[in-house]
Parts: C-alpha cells; structure tokens; sequence
C-alpha cells in the first residue's frame, strides 16, 4: 500500500511504489495538499522534493499524484515539479478538469482526473437526498449513487529519449447506464 508520502512516518503503508514496466522503472507516490484538508500531513512541496531525492538511481521516471482540494495548490505543486516529474495529476474534488497539459519543462499536468464511480450523482451519492439538505439543511443519509459508473483518469505520453511528456489527455471508461 502506497500512502500519502508527507503524512507521519507513523502512518502504515510505504511512501512510493517503483513499477517495473518493460524495464523501464516508474517511482510513483501521492502527495496530500494542506489547504482545506484537516490532516496532519506535512508540505506537499518539500515532501515531494524528499521522495524525488530519494527516487535518485532508482527510477527512471516519476508520477506523482497530488490528492488536494485547492486547485491553485494542485497547480502549483505541477509547476514547482515542472521537468522533474513526468506528470503531476491531481485528484479529490471528483470532477475531472480540462487543463491537461505539458508544462513547459516537460512535466505533464492535469489538475484533477475525475472520479471513479456513479456520475449520475451528486459527488458519488444519491441525488434526491443532497438537494434536500441544500434545500432545508436537515442532515440526511447519503447513500451511494448506481448509475453511469465510470472510471476516469488521464492518458500520459511520455517520450524516453527526451525524458518529456509528449501528452496528458483525459480518459474515462463508461459501464453503461449513463444519461
């Protein structure tokens, strides 16, 4: 298990993850934002750097992930790994963006790749029920929502030789029952 790599040492599950595709080894870990998230994790920023440093003769690649609320943080965090990082990709607020990007030192960006689940739904859950507590604040239970299940994400072209993203582009795959 791959956890947040700037959360306490303390917290169970390894900081990255190193997959062996074809020879070619890709570091992967997660970074989580600070801003309007109640944890106790700390900067995304240096704990990136951290894990890119310690990635050094091990990885011939990096993606990170970048599970924050604020966009301008997410952005942020593709800019401060622009050329160090073959993608950025954001993900927690469930709508995917349309930003994908390569950033001008070779990093491709995308803010957030959408969720995986119902999209016929209010963030994942039921309709009906989170109109009503918008409507009369009452507090409800938001059951899980079963239509147009999705799995969404990004598409990321890298180029070997030139150690630069060639493209970010969304991808979502649809299990039918979609409006």
């Amino acid at each position: 298990m791959c956890r947040p790599a700037n959360l306490p040492e303390s917290c169970p599950g390894a900081r990255y993850v190193i997959l062996d595709v074809k020879g070619f080894k890709l570091g992967v870990f997660t970074v989580l934002g600070r801003t309007f998230i109640n944890m106790k994790a700390e900067c995304p920023f240096l704990g990136a750097d951290a894990v890119l440093k310690e990635l050094e003769g091990k990885a011939d690649g990096v993606l990170v992930e970048m599970h924050a609320e604020a966009t301008s943080e997410k952005i942020a965090l593709g800019w401060h790994l622009d050329g160090r990082a073959i993608a950025v990709l954001g993900t927690h607020t469930h709508v995917p963006t349309a930003d994908a990007c390569v950033l001008p030192k070779g990093t491709g960006f995308m803010c957030d790749v959408g969720m995986t689940g119902p999209y016929a739904s209010v963030l994942g859950r039921e309709v009906a029920p989170v109109i009503g507590k918008f409507l009369d604040g009452m507090p409800r239970r938001f059951e899980v929502a079963e239509d147009d299940v999705r799995i969404s994400g990004a598409l990321v072209d890298y180029d070997e030789t030139t150690k630069r993203t060639t493209e970010v582009r969304l991808i979502t795959v649809r299990r039918g029952g979609g409006r």
